[in-house]
């Protein structure tokens, strides 16, 4: 098995400032604590002075907010919402009150976000959702799909949102993480007209769009692989709903070959192209899952009392319909078939 001092698996600054020889992968040349800080500067706004500023307002306002109960106020959890929104803090605030509120609304997933749940745990060891041991060249952790993995005879809709709640989540108290952003990676050559019944359309269209906005997460590449024609409706109407910032990170390949010249190939899976076989990067994976269980189930006792604090603005239905109707009339002819 591949040695830990191999891996780029960053769980802190504090390790960067440790010069913990896990910090680094000798072959994409990690990313230092100068250069790292210098990210945040120059991408996010941060500051020593803005960020201490910041986070005491932030305390403030969580204290002072009738509506908001038992959140977190340590420093890892305010961050996420702060450098999602470069320190605007208005924003920040609003978006903390939008995941609040997200958990609230999609309770049966967002609640409970434990590794260890049998059905969970059964769903990555199969190899639909993993993150890579391995960072990209930007530094940025890479989170692997399957969707050909995922046992529709088995499993529901429910916990599939629940295994990406829980598998987000245990990235985002990684401040490196939380600067550097996101890449994903799917393999959706496995998806089919079976898979459209997991969700309702409104479920559907809620969770794409609020999730957005509601889960501080900088997705800054996402790579899709193999999608077939059969399903590319759902994939149309989840771009028409996404925003334009997302839409443009957005890339599609037809082959491996393509695709590895996009992503490293260190970061994907032996099946993908890469390396370390997938059922060894899960591996990985779950021992670092492990470290952050109680932290995540800690996350169900703060609760939202009132959304009223939420700032709501209109959006322009998908073009070519209005609203969700004429996806609305595929999906329950695809449901009764």
């Amino acid at each position: 098995m591949t040695t830990s001092t191999e891996l780029l698996m960053v769980k802190n600054w504090g390790n960067f400032r440790n010069g913990s020889p896990c910090n680094k992968n000798p072959s994409e040349g990690g990313e230092s604590l100068a250069s790292l800080v210098e990210s945040a500067r120059r991408e996010l706004r941060e500051d020593d002075r803005t960020k201490k500023e910041c986070l005491e307002r932030m305390r403030e306002w969580i204290k002072q907010n009738p509506d908001i109960q038992n959140c977190p106020t340590d420093d890892l959890f305010l961050l996420r919402f702060l450098r999602v929104k470069k320190y605007s803090l208005h924003m920040a605030q609003q978006t903390l009150l939008k995941y609040l509120n997200y958990r609230k609304i999609f309770r049966h997933f967002m609640y409970n976000m434990d590794c260890e749940d049998t059905n969970v745990s059964r769903i990555i060891e199969d190899g639909y959702i993993f993150v890579s041991p391995y960072r990209d060249s930007k530094g940025r952790r890479v989170i692997l799909y399957d969707l050909s993995k995922f046992d529709l005879e088995k499993f529901t809709g429910t916990d599939l949102a629940r295994v990406h709640s829980v598998t987000y989540e245990s990235l985002l108290d990684d401040e490196a993480n939380q600067v550097l952003g996101f890449s994903h990676v799917a393999n959706v050559s496995g998806a089919s007209l079976n898979h459209v019944p997991l969700f309702t359309v409104s479920e559907f269209a809620q969770m794409v769009r609020w999730g957005e906005q509601s889960v501080p997460m900088r997705h800054k590449k996402i790579t899709i692989l193999n999608l077939p024609s059969v399903v590319k409706f759902v994939f149309d109407f989840a771009i028409s709903i996404a925003s334009d910032k997302l839409k443009a990170r957005i890339s599609i390949h037809s082959s491996t070959d393509n695709l590895c010249k996009e992503v490293e190939k260190n970061c994907l899976p032996a099946e993908m192209g890469g390396k370390m076989p997938a059922k060894e990067m899960i591996k990985w994976w779950k021992m670092e899952m492990e470290g952050k269980r109680k932290r995540l189930l800690s996350f169900d006792e703060a609760e939202l009392l009132s959304d009223r604090g939420i700032i709501r603005r209109r959006r322009p239905p998908p073009a070519g319909g209005d609203g969700d109707a004429g996806l609305a009339g595929s999906f329950r002819k695809l449901e009764l078939d």
